[in-house]
């Protein structure tokens, strides 16, 4: 009775069928865990929100509950964010962020969702096949070695920015205003900002944190373009109050996880998902 109840109750009161509210409940899951654990998550639960909620709404919800999440992101790994890489990462991602704002004016919905698929899925071969190459050209007993002194400290100079993707000006360039245009048109920045911090060969902490901060900055900017484009608005409150102890307590959860995940089983996991949150973007 009462697992039947419940759900009911909180159908009941956002207007949804209760399948449709645990759905959401397990798309908040993954955002909570993407911020601090699961890069790449939160692309699936903007599909799975864009399955239950109309695509405007479910965009703004999600804008909030990511934001919600990036709180206990930041504070949790306030340590470790390569900070320098931000701020050369910063001019691309306001271009971008404006460029998906115009686009939203007059692009569908079908045509921006697989334009970005298709370009995320070109950019997860090409750096698969580059870090392949770049793991053979390195023979094994100097690997360690190699990556240490590649990797200088963050005292010095970005860790990211110690690598040949780091050091490239136009690729900084090009994933930032990538990032920035993706995510301010589907929510879907998290592949790109994975691809390309994997490609900079960062460790996990220094990986979740630059992407946490990152993504906090992002969400800031646009917020005030969701909320001009009325994206955002009051009647989705009832919502977002329900989810966002959800998006928090995964966020936690995900933070104790990344403590205990060693490198090798991090760094196939973001390709991983990455790729999982390609097939949304592509068949929706």
């Amino acid at each position: 009775m009462v697992h039947t109840t419940i759900p009911h109750i909180f159908g009941t009161l956002l207007h949804l069928p209760w399948p449709s509210v645990l759905l959401l409940f397990c798309a908040a899951c993954l955002i909570g865990l993407a911020k601090t654990f699961l890069p790449g998550a939160a692309t699936l639960a903007v599909a799975l929100f864009a399955t239950v909620l109309p695509a405007k709404e479910s965009t703004g919800v999600v804008l909030i509950l990511l934001l919600s999440g990036d709180a206990v992101a930041i504070w949790s790994y306030r340590h470790d964010a390569d900070f320098l890489m931000l701020r050369r990462l910063i001019p691309g991602v306001l271009l971008g962020v404006v460029l998906g704002a115009v686009f939203l004016h007059w692009a569908s919905d079908a045509l921006t969702r697989r334009s970005i698929g298709y370009v995320l899925l070109i950019l997860m071969i090409w750096t698969v096949i580059n870090r392949f190459r770049e793991s053979h050209r390195v023979r094994p007993h100097h690997r360690r070695t190699h990556a240490q002194s590649s990797l200088p400290s963050s005292s010095s100079m970005g860790i990211g920015l110690g690598s040949s993707v780091g050091r490239s000006p136009f690729l900084r360039g090009f994933y930032g205003t990538l990032a920035g245009f993706t995510t301010m048109t589907a929510n879907a920045g998290g592949p790109v900002t994975s691809l390309y911090f994997f490609a900079a060969r960062y460790k996990v902490q220094e990986f979740l944190g630059t992407t946490a901060w990152f993504f906090f900055l992002v969400n800031v900017v646009k917020f005030p373009f969701s909320l001009g484009l009325g994206i955002i608005h009051s009647t989705d409150f009832a919502l977002e109050l329900l989810l966002i102890p959800v998006v928090l307590a995964n966020a936690i959860l995900g933070r104790f996880l990344a403590r205990r995940i060693k490198q090798s089983v991090f760094e196939p996991l973001v390709i991983v998902l990455t790729a999982i949150s390609i097939i949304p973007l592509l068949t929706r």
